[in-house]
């Protein structure tokens, strides 16, 4: 080694854990040296050794550390995993295993894990606040982690009724007449919330728990006038509120109730002469008590990996045209 160089090892209790920790043809490690392009990475036997700048092997090995207190704890490991440990580590997130093995318990031994420390901050807000809110562009999990959430309370048996609700505002394009009931008119505005309890509950249960008035599904529009209780409420899409429609189903909030707005303020849908409600919510509502606001960024999106640099790109193009 020379005086820039320095080597560091990590020793591995067990040939099992091992292989979980390398991966299938050692791809794990190959990952953690595409990251880490300055630093080599040698197995050998139980023990990995870690050479090259004394900067880069600190981050290497603490990386290499997450990854394996990841499989201790029964969690897998794979490259996109593995990109997000590293993230995590260069931002110096305390435990990011611990960030990945949390989770939601959704029903039939099912579990909804945070993938960044943006959506671990989200869901711990959740738990520890009434009403949060969860504000960020597209595919960082915000309203799939809020349903999941809500789910978690309902069979946790925290809450009696699951609320969900969003504007009907249509996306830039006028859908025209709707045939059907109430309902059927409705439907494609509620789609998403659909299926994000399909995926987590079966599309029986979630019939089986619609029918029985345990999950509720309806516009914003019909809040008016209610008082929630016992109840886990979201509000997705809440960038398309007025801040009319906003202060109404915040004032709606009734005893033993949590709330969860969601929305991407980028992304509004109402017309250009009409402010959003989620816009001005935080100056107003910022300092009380029990009322959280978190900020989901392009570093949180877990769709395929070039949502956040579309996400990244529309920023600097809305920056650059003020």
């Amino acid at each position: 080694m020379t005086p820039d160089l320095v080597e560091q090892r990590l020793r591995v209790s067990s040939n099992h854990l091992m292989l979980d920790l390398l991966g299938q043809a050692d791809s794990n490690l190959k990952a953690l040296e595409q990251a880490f392009p300055a630093v080599v990475l040698v197995a050998r036997g139980n023990e990995v050794a870690i050479s090259g700048p004394a900067r880069e092997v600190e981050e290497a090995k603490t990386a290499l550390e997450e990854m394996l207190l990841l499989v201790q704890e029964g969690g897998s490991l794979d490259l996109q995993r593995v990109e997000q440990l590293v993230g995590m580590v260069r931002d110096s997130v305390p435990s990011p295993a611990g960030v990945l093995t949390d989770g939601l318990a959704v029903g039939r031994g099912k579990l909804v894990r945070p993938k960044t420390h943006g959506q671990h901050r989200y869901i711990t807000a959740i738990r520890e606040n009434t009403v949060t809110f969860g504000i960020g562009p597209a595919g960082t999990g915000k309203t799939y982690l809020a349903m999941a959430a809500a789910v978690e309370a309902l069979s946790a048996g925290a809450v009696r009724r699951i609320i969900l609700t969003r504007p009907a505002v249509e996306a830039g394009e006028r859908l025209g007449f709707l045939p059907g009931d109430l309902f059927a008119k409705i439907d494609p505005y509620l789609r998403p919330l659909y299926d994000a309890l399909w995926d987590m509950l079966g599309p029986e249960e979630t019939a089986r728990l619609t029918e029985r008035g345990t999950i509720e599904i309806a516009p914003l529009a019909y809040m008016r006038g209610r008082t929630l209780n016992d109840a886990c409420v979201i509000l997705d899409e809440a960038q398309n509120s007025s801040p009319e429609q906003m202060k109404m189903f915040l004032t709606r909030l009734g005893f033993n109730s949590k709330m969860i707005v969601t929305g991407d303020a980028t992304q509004t849908d109402l017309p250009s002469e009409k402010l959003s409600g989620l816009a001005i919510v935080r100056r107003i509502l910022a300092g009380i008590p029990g009322v959280s606001f978190v900020e989901l960024t392009s570093k949180d999106v877990v769709r395929h990996r070039i949502v956040a640099a579309i996400v990244d790109a529309y920023a600097r193009a809305e920056v650059d045209d003020r």
